[in-house]
């Protein structure tokens, strides 16, 4: 009798263990999730500022422009309804917010090349400075973009391989989207002679 009271202790005390290290692993995988999710809305929160901030120059850009390009109206009204669309689309998903950024990228692009044909404008040290501020802004995007998707991909794949997918599932993390650029700004553009 003696022996099965002892065994059925170790059996129990065995039980226990496995229930403690089950509940650590899971409280592990928890936690690891819950880290590399915040990473990613840190990093998109780095996107946002830099994006917020191309949008605050823009208006400065188009009253420069707009001072010595009277005739291009059309590229201005372009510039400006996609900056409007880029602030409404502020609170968007990632894939949203890209195409809106992708639009804006492609108006000031245009504007940019409008801006070539004014000799004055390219002289003018205001033009100059708001043109140098938006390049050095758009390599902060990009390199708050590269580091964006760099997280999502690491928190992607944490959540859908095993044994995390099973912590993942239960607990309701979804999976995020990459902030994608355009297709235009994928690679060279291709020069023709």
């Amino acid at each position: 009798m003696a022996e099965t009271g002892g065994f059925i202790a170790v059996i129990g005390g065995l039980m226990c263990l496995l229930i403690v290290v089950v509940l650590g692993w899971t409280i592990a995988i928890y936690n690891r999730i819950v880290r590399l999710r915040n990473q990613v809305d840190a990093s998109w929160a780095q996107i946002d500022v830099q994006l917020k901030r191309r949008s605050d120059l823009i208006p400065n850009l188009v009253e420069t422009v707009k001072g010595y390009t009277a005739h291009e109206s059309t590229t201005l009204a372009a510039v400006t309804a996609a900056r409007t669309g880029v602030v409404a689309a502020a609170n968007a998903e990632p894939a949203a917010r890209a195409q809106a950024e992708n639009v804006l990228t492609q108006s000031l692009g245009r504007l940019f090349a409008v801006a070539e044909a004014y000799p004055d404008l390219k002289a003018s040290q205001n033009f100059a400075a708001l043109q140098a501020e938006l390049a050095t802004t758009e390599n902060k995007i990009a390199y708050a973009r590269q580091f964006y998707n760099s997280a999502v991909q690491t928190y992607n794949t944490a959540g859908q391989t095993f044994p995390t997918v099973l912590i993942a599932g239960l607990v309701g993390f979804k999976t995020r989207q990459f902030f994608e650029t355009a297709e235009g700004e994928r690679g060279p553009v291709q020069v023709r002679f």
